[in-house]
């Protein structure tokens, strides 16, 4: 036929083509590692030899015969070098007979040949030449795939990654002339169209087997959509059917008279008998369903589009700005198709209560929702609740008598997912029935259950995160209480001494006149200790003036010389900014912690002067000091303190006070000599310098 020659050229042109240019690419660019890779570049350049021969001749010519057992002695060798490649030495001398044994077998292909060749070959002995020739292929395509099989099975995991695309390649080779020539068998000649086609299927097994030998194959993966594999596994039931249906046809043809009619009516009898017992077991049809589901598919769910629409709804509020909780629920309701869902939380008490709705306005839940019987039981199993077996009359754990009434009645009720985090029940989330009505089977559990923990993780952060915020609300509140408290404990003590002196001057006036002073100083101390309580109270810092610093230090000496022994050593001109209250709360601190350090006699010295640059403040004493350790470790640090009952305050509040003036506050002391203090503002003049050169150097706008 000339639409069969046609084709017939066109396959083989195409295989050889195909075939020429992979092992080319395998020379060239193929895995250099591998020690079948000369192998595999043999075997496919002797395949485009045949299909190149098929094209140009008859493919029953001696010729393409020849050029076929080159072809199939070549795949042969190149199925004994992937058993070496694989590293086995045991498998491999255990292979090898099995492999020459091939070989020899297609080489009686030689003989029969020979055979043919001879003048004078009868027709019954040409039919039987076919059949041995046949037979011989097919007993070596059948060795072939059992070898494969036992490659592939028996390769290690790291192996398997190499071997995988050479070997499903040669299997569908060997596939294919299995399938042709049981078929050649079967009807005793060749069919023309598989004959023609032959040269396609050499092409499409050349394609995998190159892609076999690429450096990056380990990597290479095919993984059907689910739609194209239920596709196919539903092509493929329907053709298996037709093929027994056709096979069982041309039996029943084949028998005769009584024989045949009893067949016939015995499969009627057996059909029927299997239709009873299995249509009306809905437990076996359950168990076969979720068996197949389960075992011919890695997974019913498509986990990574699942993953990324879950965090993509939790991680976004969208247009509407709903609630973490809000989300959390669509993000489970998406899962199984609900298109609603609740969120229950737990009191203080231990019973559930509604935290969150998310498009079921309609739904009455009473308070609590859930007793704390059903919530401690769910916890302690982490049981999913399927609301239709419950209503059924099924239960898993003794829940069909706690679930709560409004829950039976609520028609639209369908699962209850508990959400545990480190097996603690954060929240429950009821879901309502998706849209196609379909039971909760194990892969939804599976899921919802991992998911369900993830969900308690953020819900379980959000709670940490506003405990968190609170406490520090909290701690806000102590530090400023920590620090007015030594504040007063700073004016206890000035009390204490101004009693002390009253006792032996209060029949002076200017003892009176000063004591008064003091006492006004005082309260209006405690009353800004007060105002600092509040959450809205003045910060250390936020005032911004020009003042003399010498005004600062001769305002705490003032304070300070009825109390104790002060002296102002110097007092120069030093103008700075920022804010001379809190720095003269700084200062007294500085000079309240040096009174406490040195014994009654021992004056405390305070001076300011300025270099130019900076103002600086000092006070000194004449004290016990302060160890190295002390210094580095614990001055400067909150709620250390080497005094008897002391905070460990004012020197970080101190510090903290002229660094919010862009100041530096340094320390140096020595047991047993005392201890100086150095308060260092920069001078308003510096500063406005600095502010007019860094406005030069900025860039104009473009």
């Amino acid at each position: 036929m000339v639409w069969a020659s046609s084709l017939s050229y066109i396959s083989y042109g195409i295989g050889a083509l195909t075939c020429l240019l992979a092992a080319g690419w395998i020379a060239r660019s193929g895995d250099k590692t591998r020690k079948d890779r000369l192998a595999g570049v043999i075997a496919l350049a002797l395949t485009a030899n045949w299909c190149f021969a098929a094209a140009s001749f008859n493919a029953n010519t001696q010729l393409v015969q020849l050029m076929e057992i080159a072809r199939n002695l070549a795949w042969i060798h190149m199925l004994l070098r992937l058993f070496a490649n694989d590293g086995r030495d045991e498998t491999f001398r255990l292979v090898r007979p099995a492999v020459i044994a091939l070989a020899f077998v297609e080489l009686l292909q030689l003989a029969l040949i020979v055979v043919l060749a001879r003048n004078m070959v009868t027709s019954a002995v040409e039919l039987l030449v076919f059949e041995l020739s046949v037979l011989f292929r097919m007993m070596v395509a059948v060795g072939a795939l059992v070898l494969l099989h036992n490659l592939y099975l028996g390769a290690a995991t790291s192996s398997r990654r190499i071997l995988r695309w050479s070997a499903a390649a040669m299997a569908g080779l060997y596939a294919f002339d299995l399938n042709y020539f049981t078929l050649a068998y079967l009807t005793g000649s060749n069919s023309v169209e598989l004959v023609a086609i032959r040269g396609i299927a050499a092409s499409v097994v050349a394609i995998p087997f190159a892609m076999g030998f690429s450096p990056n194959s380990k990597g290479i993966e095919f993984r059907p959509s689910r739609v194209l594999t239920f596709r196919s596994l539903s092509l493929f039931v329907i053709g298996t059917y037709l093929v027994l249906m056709l096979a069982l046809a041309r039996w029943l043809d084949l028998q005769n008279g009584d024989l045949g009619r009893l067949t016939q009516v015995g499969l009627i009898i057996a059909a029927g008998a299997l239709a009873l017992i299995w249509l009306p077991s809905e437990r076996l049809r359950g168990w076969l369903r979720v068996t197949a589901v389960k075992h011919l598919f890695k997974h019913r769910y498509d986990y990574r589009n699942e993953w990324i629409r879950f965090t993509g709804t939790l991680g976004s509020a969208g247009s509407c700005q709903s609630s973490l909780q809000e989300r959390a629920i669509k993000s489970l309701a998406d899962i199984t198709d609900s298109q609603s869902g609740i969120l229950l939380m737990p009191d203080d008490e231990g019973a559930l209560c509604v935290a969150a709705k998310w498009q079921w306005s309609t739904a009455d839940v009473p308070s609590p929702a859930v007793s704390p019987a059903l919530a401690a039981m769910i916890e302690r199993e982490n049981l999913i609740l399927d609301l239709n077996e419950i209503r059924a009359g099924a239960e898993y754990r003794g829940e069909k008598v706690m679930v709560p009434e409004w829950l039976r009645e609520e028609p639209r009720a369908w699962a209850g997912v508990p959400l545990m985090h480190f097996d603690r029940l954060v929240g429950l989330i009821i879901l309502s029935r998706p849209k196609f009505e379909r039971k909760l089977d194990w892969e939804d559990r599976d899921l919802l259950s991992v998911v369900g923990r993830q969900l308690a993780s953020y819900l379980a952060e959000q709670a940490g995160q506003t405990a968190l915020l609170e406490a520090g609300q909290f701690d806000e509140f102590n530090r400023r209480m920590a620090f007015v408290m030594h504040d007063i404990k700073n004016l206890s003590s000035q009390m204490t001494l101004l009693l002390h002196n009253a006792e032996k001057h209060a029949e002076k006036p200017e003892f009176r006149k000063d004591m008064l002073v003091t006492l006004r100083a005082s309260a209006e101390k405690l009353n800004a200790l007060l105002a600092r309580l509040g959450v809205h109270g003045p910060k250390i810092g936020n005032r911004n003036e020009s003042f003399q610093l010498s005004d600062v230090a001769m305002g705490v000496v003032e304070r300070f010389r009825h109390l104790h022994p002060l002296t102002l050593l110097r007092t120069s001109p030093a103008r700075v900014t920022g804010d001379p209250e809190s720095l003269e709360q700084a200062v007294a601190h500085l000079v309240q912690n040096a009174i406490d350090a040195s014994d009654d006699t021992s004056a405390v010295i305070v001076e300011v002067f300025s270099d130019g640059v900076s103002g600086t403040l000092r006070v000194l004493d004449n004290g016990a000091g302060m160890t190295p350790q002390f210094l580095r470790n614990g001055l400067f640090k909150p709620f250390v303190s080497m005094k008897q009952g002391g905070f460990g305050i004012g020197a970080f509040e101190a510090r903290e006070i002229v660094r919010s003036m862009g100041g530096r506050l340094d320390v140096d002391s020595r047991e047993g000599l005392g201890t100086r203090f150095t308060v260092s503002l920069p001078l308003q003049a510096t500063t406005r310098l600095a502010t007019r050169q860094i406005r030069t150097i900025e860039p104009e706008p473009a």
